[in-house]
């Protein structure tokens, strides 16, 4: 399938450019990504070009030590991936993931004995336990706020993170996109209710880059940590974190190294020895995405997700997590009602689907139900998740 508007084919036309098992129904881009094969290529290239003398490259080149003359490559990378995210670049720095992001104002931040971190039940594991750890080391409180099942209106969202907050809230952690769901969610709405009562907002936008524009410096958070290596098709590990300009000083990598008090940029640009080639080809990630057309790539992927889902939804009566208003290329879909709602079932039934029938799919349980977590890339087809669908209803009753 190729879209009018788009010079690249779509759909089976195009897993030639992805290094995806062609055995293999692949419905889960969300969780770490699909690298293309040209920006693969290219990141081996930089790999190479660090090797042919890996301490003028890391040292003088790329980090701009050692007396080379500064801005270094790496400084001019993040200026292009400032602009592609809407930020300036003296405010971006890289990171591994935004995981790794989110810890690093975690540890930063001065939580005292006491004061809460407000999270939602569907905070991302990763970042929910290293919230539980900052706030264990500083004696201080976790407030989760409930994700409304499902949402009908970004307004419910909103009302319930307002119902979580106290007078001790001193930090929110929020998400842009839910992970485990797609739900997008209004963050500037939400940015403006915690900044009312003097709440500091960190935003984990690890599935936005790519899948929605974006306008850092007018989203109005204090943090922002997102990665590259999902939809915006760098390679891993390639995450971005920003911090507003009067909160730099403040913010240290979790791993203190050689740029300690040296600014912002200069203390996360060299923790010491790393592979920055994820980082390095991040432009080319971006460039691949506009070479497929941003806009078209969006309407096809939003299209097809959401003509799955009607379709799960029709066979099966069950609910999506929020309707088509608040989702890009994610959502997530009640399975039905044979299968029992534990955790371990997910887990069990995710690994059935792979191990018996190739595909690769998100499962979940919540609210007393399994849900599928369905993404959607241009490699994708319908007949990939009518293939899901089919081989689900052939499955026995685990209730």
């Amino acid at each position: 399938m190729t879209d009018s508007t788009s010079p690249v084919a779509f759909g089976r036309a195009s897993r030639d450019q992805w290094p995806l098992d062609p055995e293999i129904a692949y419905l889960n881009h969300g969780t770490v990504g699909v690298t293309p094969i040209e920006v693969l290529e290219i990141q081996e290239s930089i790999r190479r070009e660090i090797e042919s003398n890996p301490s003028a490259k890391l040292l003088r080149d790329i980090s701009g030590m050692l007396g080379a003359p500064r801005p270094g490559r790496l400084r001019r990378v993040a200026g292009e991936v400032a602009n592609f995210v809407g930020s300036r670049p003296d405010d971006l720095v890289f990171v591994g993931n935004a995981t790794e992001g989110a810890n690093a104002v975690l540890r930063s931040f001065g939580l005292r004995p006491g004061e809460a971190v407000l999270t939602t039940e569907k905070t991302y594991g990763g970042v929910d336990r290293a919230v539980r750890h900052a706030c264990r080391q500083a004696g201080a409180d976790v407030v989760v706020a409930t994700v409304p099942c499902p949402i009908e209106d970004p307004a419910q969202f909103v009302d319930e993170v307002a119902r979580a907050l106290t007078t001790n809230t001193r930090l929110a952690v929020l998400d842009h996109i839910i992970s485990e769901t797609g739900i997008v969610l209004p963050v500037r709405e939400l940015v403006d209710l915690c900044h009312a009562q003097g709440v500091r907002v960190l935003i984990d936008g690890a599935h936005a880059p790519g899948q929605i524009d974006l306008d850092l410096a007018s989203l109005g958070a204090d943090y922002y940590t997102a990665n590259l290596h999902k939809w915006a098709c760098a390679p891993r590990s390639c995450g971005i974190l920003w911090v507003t300009a009067e909160l730099q000083a403040g913010i240290h990598p979790p791993v203190i190294s050689w740029g300690l008090d040296q600014g912002f940029t200069d203390e996360f640009d060299w923790i010491g020895t790393r592979d920055t080639s994820a980082w390095l080809s991040a432009p080319a990630g971006i460039e691949f995405l506009e070479r497929l057309g941003r806009d078209v790539l969006r309407r096809h992927n939003h299209a097809l997700v959401w003509q799955a889902t009607d379709m799960m939804i029709d066979r099966w009566g069950g609910l999506s997590a929020a309707g088509p208003e608040m989702s890009a290329f994610m959502t997530a879909v009640q399975l039905p009602e044979k299968f029992a709602a534990d955790e371990a079932s997910a887990q069990q039934l995710r690994t059935s689907l792979l191990e018996n029938h190739r595909i690769e799919v998100s499962v979940f349980a919540w609210h007393q139900r399994l849900w599928l977590r369905l993404s959607a890339q241009v490699y994708n087809e319908i007949e990939e998740f009518e293939h899901l669908a089919d081989v689900i209803d052939a499955m026995p009753s685990s209730s």
